[in-house]
């Protein structure tokens, strides 16, 4: 690799690299801070907190790719913890059965997203703040109030550690390489990247947008029921909280700036959107060893999301006043 290869691959993955410089020093001054020596169970409990939160990031990273937001993930993935509470529990083939029922109940609400931005040609924003109003109500049906009973076995295998590495850490870059990586460089995940750069060009050099934005909200799904079914093996219950979707949700579209995917769609990825889940995630870390007040923590996310949009603002206004030399 030359030099000028170096250069241009840190120049794609600039937004990725500073996220990932400031989780680093920030998860180095709260080991740094934490009254307690590090150890095996301080990072599986920082891992299971943050891995939920990048696994709705991640979902929400497909739609923004392709110039939209998906507003329902964090009803997903709420909707998934409360069907999660009720089916995945008993023997090892119930389990196994519930584990199915409830990715399929998030891979059917992605379906029925893409299906409204796509064939309905509703705006997503628009489309997913009404599918994520009718996901809450459902999870609200099957767990009016908090309970319910998750299988410890499968939650003791997810929620600990294997040979020292947390098994939620071990999980979320299995998701990585097994989803992220072949969807990024499939027909399909290339169609996301050219919808969002460009949809009317796209269209006229024969990318099938439909079907890729068809794939972006399906895909977004399945990921925020993986969320929610960690979620409720890490809390071994469900629960409808209303402030929690939101939270989520809109956690996960910081997380998506933070990581250097564009809100205009067609530059960014999973792998970004994932450091920036454990940037908002150390934060709240930060405040409790420094005994700071629980409600700065909307004060710092505000400041680290303003500063990773107007980076991206700034390349973008950069990019634009190049084009008007030549206009």
């Amino acid at each position: 690799m030359t030099r000028r290869d170096v250069r241009l691959l840190l120049a794609r993955n600039r937004g990725p690299l500073l996220a990932l410089g400031v989780f680093a020093v920030m998860f180095g001054v709260f080991l740094h801070e934490h009254p307690r020596q590090i150890s095996v169970n301080l990072l599986t409990t920082a891992s299971n907190k943050a891995v939920v939160l990048a696994l709705v990031a991640m979902a929400q990273t497909l739609p923004v790719l392709t110039r939209g937001l998906d507003l329902s993930v964090g009803s997903i993935m709420t909707m998934s913890a409360c069907a999660s509470s009720v089916l995945v529990n008993g023997s090892p083939s119930h389990v196994a059965f519930g584990i199915v029922l409830v990715l399929f109940g998030g891979l059917a609400a992605g379906t029925i997203n893409g299906a409204i931005v796509v064939f309905g040609r509703i705006q997503p924003i628009i489309a997913t703040l009404a599918t994520g109003a009718v996901y809450f109500g459902i999870a609200l049906l099957l767990r009016p109030s908090p309970g319910g009973d998750v299988s410890e076995g499968l939650s003791n295998a997810l929620t600990y550690a294997v040979f020292g590495v947390p098994s939620t850490f071990l999980l979320l870059i299995a998701v990585l390489l097994l989803v992220w990586l072949p969807f990024r460089h499939s027909v399909l995940g290339r169609g996301c990247y050219a919808a969002g750069s460009a949809e009317g060009a796209a269209y006229m050099s024969g990318v099938r947008v439909g079907r890729s934005k068809m794939a972006a909200y399906m895909l977004a799904g399945l990921l925020s029921a993986t969320a929610g079914l960690l979620l409720s093996l890490v809390a071994l219950s469900g629960e409808a909280s209303a402030p929690q979707s939101g939270a989520y949700t809109l956690n996960s579209i910081a997380s998506v700036v933070i990581g250097g995917t564009s809100l205009f769609g067609g530059s960014g990825g999973m792998a970004g959107s994932v450091i920036g889940a454990f940037v908002l995630r150390t934060i709240g870390d930060l405040l409790f060893v420094f005994d700071a007040p629980p409600l700065w923590q909307p004060l710092f996310e505000g400041i680290i999301l303003l500063g990773a949009v107007s980076l991206g603002a700034a390349r973008v206004l950069r990019i634009k006043n190049r084009l008007e030399l030549f206009t």
